[in-house]
């Protein structure tokens, strides 16, 4: 698979006890882009994060959270991820969705020289 130079970069943010049909929601996004072929994703877990409610989700010891902030990151050809757009939005009932043009330099391992 290969993907072109000029792609588009996917973000989702989510939070950690977001669920879709009973499993995590991040693992459910992270399994629909695998099954439609889509380049690669991974999930990132913050620390601290809030949203539009402003509610504070944090890591700190004294304040242990069970909803951290997630993201998920896709990047693949502009038209790729606009089929997933769709998909993404049955699966997910709030949350922050971000679409940014991006540049690829390399994807996967170099050829040995």
């Amino acid at each position: 698979m290969q993907i072109p130079n000029q792609a588009v970069s996917l973000r989702i943010f989510i939070g950690e006890s977001d669920h879709y049909d009973g499993k995590p929601l991040y693992e459910a996004i992270v399994l629909a882009a695998r099954e439609r072929h889509l380049a690669g994703a991974t999930v990132l877990r913050g620390p601290m994060g809030f949203g539009k409610s402003s509610r504070l989700h944090t890591a700190k010891i004294l304040r242990l959270s069970e909803d951290l902030p997630l993201l998920i990151e896709i990047v693949d050809s502009e038209d790729n991820v606009n089929a997933f757009l769709p998909i993404l939005d049955d699966m997910m009932s709030s949350g922050l969705i971000t679409l940014e043009k991006v540049q690829v330099l390399q994807y996967g391992t170099k050829a040995a020289s």
